[in-house]
This record gives C-alpha cells, sequence and structure tokens, in this order.
C-alpha cells in the first residue's frame, strides 16, 4: 500500500493531536511534493525530507520551519503505526538551530492588564465575553487553544469552587481550580448568554460583526487575537501584544506575588518551565 497510496490530498489525514498549524505545515508539505513531482507515498525519502527543510528555511524562521517539521514527522509516525508505512522518513532529519536566551513573549504589568480589564465595556455580552476569555488567560495560565476550544461543561463545581478543565496539547486533559475574579468573570457571561443549560455547546462563541449577538461557532484564535488588538488599543497599551501575552503576564505576576515556581509548572501545565520571576515565598496569588 505504501508504494501506491498518491500524496494528494494527505494534507487532510492528520493524527487529532496534531494543531492546526500543524495540519497547515503537513499541507504545505504535501504541496511541496506534488509540485516536485512525487505522489507516491512510497517513494519518500529522507532527502526528500531535507530538501523541504532547506527550502523552507529560506523564507521562514528557524522556529517556525521546527514546527513544521515536527507536524511532518508526527504525521509519518502515525503512518508507520497504521503499517502504512515502513518507515519515517522525516525521522532523521534535523531542523536548523535555533537557540533562544531571552523570551520574546511581551509581558504586561500588574497595572496595563488592570487597565486592560477596566477598559472592557460590561454592559455587552460582547464586552463580558472577551473579559472572560482575557481572564481565563491570564488567571488560569491557559494557551489560547486550550481556553477556545472548552466547552460550558468545562466549567465545573467540584466542592465548594468552581473548576476548569482545559484540552490542552496531545489530548491531554487539565483541570485546576477558578481564582475568585475569574469565576466572577464567567459567572456574569454565562448568565448574560444563557448558555448554562447547553454543556456540549462552546463556551466562548464567536458574535456576529453587524448585530455583536453571539452565535453557536466557536469563537477562532485568529477573531480573539484581532480582539486583543482592539482591546489593549483601547486600554492605550503601546507593546504589540498577543494571546500568548497573557499566559505569561499572569504567571510572571504569579511568581513576582511569591508564587512556587512548582505550583506554576503545574497550573501551566507546563513540564519546564524557566522562572519568569524570582519567587519570595511559597505562597501566592496572581492578583491583579
Amino acid at each position: 500500500m505504501g508504494n501506491t497510496l498518491i500524496v494528494r490530498g494527505l494534507g487532510t489525514l492528520v493524527p487529532v493531536q496534531v494543531s492546526t498549524a500543524g495540519k497547515q505545515a503537513v499541507s504545505d508539505f504535501f504541496h511541496w511534493c506534488e509540485g516536485v513531482g512525487l505522489s507516491e507515498l512510497g517513494r519518500l525519502e529522507p532527502v526528500h525530507v531535507a530538501a523541504y527543510v532547506e527550502q523552507l528555511g529560506k523564507t521562514h524562521s528557524a522556529p517556525s520551519v521546527k514546527q513544521h517539521l515536527a507536524a511532518v514527522r508526527m504525521l509519518f509516525d502515525w503512518l508507520v503505526v497504521g503499517q502504512v508505512m515502513k518507515g519515517n522518513p522525516a525521522s532523521v532529519v534535523r531542523g536548523p538551530k535555533h537557540v533562544t536566551k531571552r523570551g520574546k513573549t511581551p509581558v504586561l504589568s500588574p497595572e496595563e492588564a488592570r487597565a486592560l480589564f477596566e477598559h472592557i465595556p460590561t454592559d455587552t455580552l460582547v464586552g463580558l465575553r472577551d473579559r472572560a476569555v482575557i481572564g481565563v488567560l491570564i488567571y488560569s495560565f491557559a494557551r489560547v487553544s486550550a481556553a477556545l476550544s472548552m466547552r460550558v461543561e468545562d466549567y465545573f463545581p467540584q466542592g465548594k469552587r468552581w473548576w476548569l478543565r482545559l484540552h490542552e496539547k496531545g489530548g491531554k486533559h487539565h483541570e485546576m481550580p477558578v481564582h475568585h475574579t475569574l469565576e466572577e468573570y464567567l459567572d456574569r457571561y454565562l448568565d448574560a448568554a444563557g448558555i448554562r443549560d447547553e454543556p456540549k455547546s462552546p463556551l466562548f462563541r464567536a458574535s456576529d460583526r453587524k448585530s455583536k449577538i453571539l452565535s453557536e461557532r466557536i469563537f477562532e484564535r485568529r477573531d480573539a487575537f484581532k480582539m486583543v488588538q482592539r482591546r489593549s488599543k483601547t486600554a492605550g497599551i503601546k507593546t504589540r501584544i498577543g494571546c500568548h501575552t497573557f499566559r505569561a503576564t499572569g504567571i510572571t505576576i504569579y511568581l513576582t506575588n511569591g508564587g512556587d515556581l512548582e505550583k506554576a509548572q503545574q497550573m501551566a501545565a507546563h513540564e519546564r518551565m524557566k522562572a519568569r520571576g524570582r519567587p519570595s515565598s511559597t505562597t501566592g496569588d496572581p492578583m491583579l
């Protein structure tokens, strides 16, 4: 089968664990294969993957090239396990070297974070949604993809507290208690949206551009990024920030207030993390 399977269409045949960016990377690779005349999966060899990586490096940064290669390697691993291929042609291909000595993610100060929240109007449903989204990113240290993929049922009571269930990379679920401020943000949003009785529906929904009414569609990452840009501009924040800024901001404030690094790693579902601040005690709160 591996000698006859045509690569056309394989860009959409990817494991569920692959991210949206990874799926695009796989699609780009197979489009390149077709462009150079590699139409049969069984003909792919490490030299072809290496040639693609080299060409990609002329137009993309080193981290982007490494991300593309990782996605392609994961797909071939999946095909090998499924006995579609005998070996992974990307397994021996190395990506470009990339060493980062200083994080590039902009981090907001506590004052900037407060100003951002204060400038989000809470008399509209869209405003309540945006405040809740940013609140989840800051207070739970969540990745934007994990936050936006949550369903209504992923905000749930357990004992005397409310919890969040985040859908992290690799299909992993990460549960953590909700900060009391974030609980207020989420409760006001859910009550205004009237979706508490729809457990399987998206927690954060896209809004209609004209009517500003929330639809049943999930709030996409690109729309969240645009929202963040609008809200930061309104708050007078000059630094160009992104969705990942809030995860970094929450971790930084938590550690600065005396939070424990090991607990921060657990909260962020991060296996390894360098300290962004020096904790002064074993307790801390990402209170803004």
